[in-house]
């Protein structure tokens, strides 16, 4: 009796070890996801208050100042810097978002070449958000082209310059190595680097970013802009000498006039959302991804009734992007073409991972149903305290696995630009989206150019 009462000791030790260790870890980790952890700042967003949500993420940073970086620039606190540096921009801090911008940039390029076999293995047995973060192909192309938006508002054609060439690097990258060529995020961009590159006098440079831009919708605006470049540059594409033909307008300055360029963002994407659902709907819903030896465990752990959900991460809703904004110059309306739908690209590029993110969570699921039968082997196969123990095991398990719903989040849904010639002089602008103003009062030099921006996050 006394050796069974030892054995039984050992046992209930063991599982009791095993859960404590669990629970320790869901105590260190916690269980909210990156999405809830930024619901208090997406609410300062939708209230009109980004000054707010600036702050907001400084206490998630541990910072004290809206300018100061966090010491550790690890995936979270990358991310956190990246969509305050959109609202800074929202707000015409250009400076602020520029460093912002920047320094998540290298962050999240050194997060990608740290990428390696545990984040891998932590991603399939631990948590979805155990890994490093990788940036989707558009958060990157957005980095450099929103920056190269700060700096041209600053009429710095150096520093614009300098982003530019950064996206051409994305943009092979994206290309080449992730076949995406067809991605609308670069023809905001190419719209960008053309002016930047125009304004700098290199009518060839400007003439290939252009060439970029009008591959996609929403850039009629450049067909002067372009046919003035190919009386000046040599290059050139079968889609430019579309455009190649009759005179070119007159030179802004030859005629005493300059450019105003607007870009207004409104709306904000969809943000990634924890969904924890029963193992039976997910194996419903996605039985076309499911390999037929994880379906058959899956289906085993469903027989049982126990603890069978699956953790994973979903889009949510976007924010108010089917508004249409108003610029208004001098007093009169300026017509608007959308230049990119930043939430299709987010959803397209969903489609794309869904299907191993769910195979991934049930692979966890299987994973802590193992965890299971070891604990209850250990306080004894038969009894019923083995089998709560068990159940406890998975339970503290499912808390701890939370849905990676890392993201860009204060991406505009939809940017919109313009293009209009106007006499050398002042101006006044106003610009309307969402209810977010923006008004300016703009002076132009002969053949001079400037970029009137608004980001309207909510």
């Amino acid at each position: 009796m006394h050796v069974k009462l030892e054995s039984m000791r050992r046992r209930l030790g063991s599982a009791a070890a095993l859960l404590g260790g669990a629970a320790a870890l869901v105590a260190l980790e916690g269980c909210a996801s990156h999405s809830e952890k930024t619901m208090a700042v997406r609410t300062a967003l939708n209230a009109g208050d980004p000054h707010g949500a600036i702050a907001l993420l400084g206490e998630r940073m541990g910072v004290k100042n809206d300018s100061d970086l966090p010491t550790d620039m690890g995936s979270e606190n990358a991310l956190y810097v990246l969509d305050r540096g959109s609202i800074q921009q929202s707000i015409g801090r250009f400076d602020h978002s520029k460093i912002d911008l920047e320094a998540a940039d290298k962050a999240i390029d050194m997060l990608d070449l740290a990428h390696d076999a545990k984040d891998t293995i932590g991603e399939y047995v631990f948590s979805g958000s155990s890994g490093k973060y990788q940036a989707p192909p558009y958060e990157k192309l957005l980095v450099n082209t929103l920056d190269m938006l700060n700096y041209l508002e600053l009429k710095d054609l150096d520093g614009a310059r300098v982003e530019a060439r950064r996206l051409a690097v994305m943009q092979k990258y994206v290309a080449d190595d992730l076949k995406e060529r067809e991605n609308a995020v670069l023809g905001l961009g190419g719209m960008l680097a053309g002016l930047t590159f125009e304004e700098s006098g290199q009518a060839d440079e400007a003439l290939r970013w252009y060439d970029e831009a009008l591959e996609f919708a929403g850039f009629g605006t450049l067909r002067d802009p372009v046919k003035r470049l190919l009386a000046r540059g040599s290059y050139r594409s079968p889609r430019l000498k579309l455009l190649d033909s009759g005179p070119a307008p007159p030179d802004p300055a030859a005629a005493g006039e300059g450019e105003i360029v607007f870009v207004v963002g409104y709306g904000r994407v969809p943000h990634k959302i924890a969904r924890r659902v029963p193992i039976g709907l997910v194996l419903t819903e996605f039985s076309g991804v499911i390999a037929p030896d994880n379906a058959a465990k899956a289906n085993a752990l469903a027989a049982q009734g126990l603890v069978t959900w699956v953790n994973y991460p979903t889009l949510g809703p976007e924010q108010g992007s089917y508004e249409i904004p108003a610029a208004v110059l001098d007093g009169k309306y300026i017509q608007l073409e959308q230049a990119v739908d930043v939430s299709h690209q987010v959803r397209e590029e969903w489609k794309k991972i869904e299907g191993k993110i769910v195979v991934s969570a049930i692979t966890r699921m299987i994973a802590r149903a193992a965890v299971g039968a070891a604990t209850q082997a250990a306080a004894g196969k038969n009894g019923p305290l083995g089998l709560i123990l068990s159940i406890g095991a998975q339970a503290t398990l499912v808390a701890l696995d939370a849905p990676d719903t890392r993201s860009w989040e204060t991406l505009p849904a939809r940017v919109a630009v313009a293009r209009v010639r106007v006499p050398a002089g002042k101006h006044t602008v106003h610009i309307d989206a969402r209810g977010v103003l923006r008004d300016a009062t703009v002076e132009v030099d002969k053949g001079g150019w400037s970029v009137v921006s608004l980001m309207a996050l909510r």
